[in-house]
C-alpha cells in the first residue's frame, strides 16, 4: 500500500485521520505523514508493538521526535532475528514519492522481549498512548493471550476488529461494558480500506484529544 495510493483512497472513503501502525517498527511514517500532509488528511504516528506474551499493542504518539525515540528504543529491543523475505516478503523502507531507501533485515514479525507492563512504561516515556489491538481476537490479543483483560495497565480504550457486533462481544464480556472502543479497519490491503472506522468529536486530530474522547471528557467522545 503506498502512501500516494493508500490516502487517496481513503479521501475516497471520507476518512480523514488515518495511523500507520506497522508492526515493531515506525520506519515507514515519515512517507506517509508527508503525503498526507500534502493531501489533507490528519495523520498520527504509531506501532504496533508485538509484547513479549504475544500481545499487539498500539501505540500512537502526537510528537513524530518522540515517536522515532521510541522506535530506536523498540527496535533495540527486537531479538536479531533475520528476516525471511521469501516467506515474509520484503520488509522495504521508503519515503514519499516510493523510492526504496533500504530493506530492513531484522525480523519485524517477531516479539519484542518487553513484556506488556513494560511495553506500556516505555511508550508512556516518550508520550506513547497505548490501546490493546483488536481485543476480540483469538491469538495477539490481549484477551486472546491472557485470558482476561487485567486490572494492570489501565486502558481506558481497546481495540476491535473491523467487523465485530461489539453488542454481542459485551454480552459475553460483561466485564468491559463502560470501557471505550476503537474500531478501525487494520488493513494490510486496499480493499480493506473503510471496512471499520470510528468517529472521534474532538476539537482536532490529536492522539491527546482521542484520549480524552475516550474517557468522554470536555465534551469529546467517540462512536464506533
Amino acid at each position: 500500500m503506498a502512501p500516494k495510493a493508500l490516502i487517496g483512497c481513503l479521501k475516497s472513503l471520507g476518512i480523514d485521520w488515518m495511523a500507520i501502525t506497522d508492526h515493531n517498527t515506525l520506519a515507514n511514517c515519515p512517507a506517509y505523514a508527508a503525503v498526507a500532509e500534502r493531501e489533507g488528511v490528519s495523520f498520527t504516528w504509531g506501532v504496533e508493538v508485538q509484547t513479549a506474551e504475544e500481545i499487539h499493542l498500539l501505540v500512537y504518539f502526537d510528537q513524530p521526535d518522540k515517536a522515532q525515540a521510541f522506535g530506536d528504543e523498540l527496535y533495540e529491543s527486537l531479538l536479531p532475528l533475520p528476516n525471511d523475505p521469501d516467506f515474509f516478503g520484503d520488509q522495504v523502507i521508503i519515503d514519499e514519492n516510493e523510492n526504496i531507501l533500504g530493506m530492513e533485515q531484522r525480523a519485524l514479525l517477531n516479539s519484542s522481549i518487553w513484556d506488556l507492563n513494560t511495553s506500556v512504561a516505555k511508550a508512556m516515556e516518550f508520550g506513547g498512548y497505548c490501546v490493546p489491538a483488536h481485543i476480540d481476537a483469538e491469538v495477539n490479543s490481549i484477551i486472546g493471550q491472557l485470558g482476561f483483560l487485567p486490572a494492570e495497565p489501565v486502558f481506558p480504550l481497546l481495540g476491535i476488529s473491523a467487523g465485530l457486533n461489539l453488542e454481542q462481544y459485551l454480552s459475553k464480556h460483561p466485564e468491559l461494558r463502560g470501557k471505550a472502543f476503537l474500531r478501525c479497519s487494520d488493513a494490510h490491503y486496499l480493499n480493506d480500506l473503510g471496512s471499520g472506522s470510528s468517529k472521534v468529536f474532538a476539537h482536532d486530530a490529536r492522539v491527546s484529544e482521542l484520549a480524552k474522547a475516550a474517557l468522554n471528557l470536555e465534551e469529546r467522545r467517540l462512536l464506533v
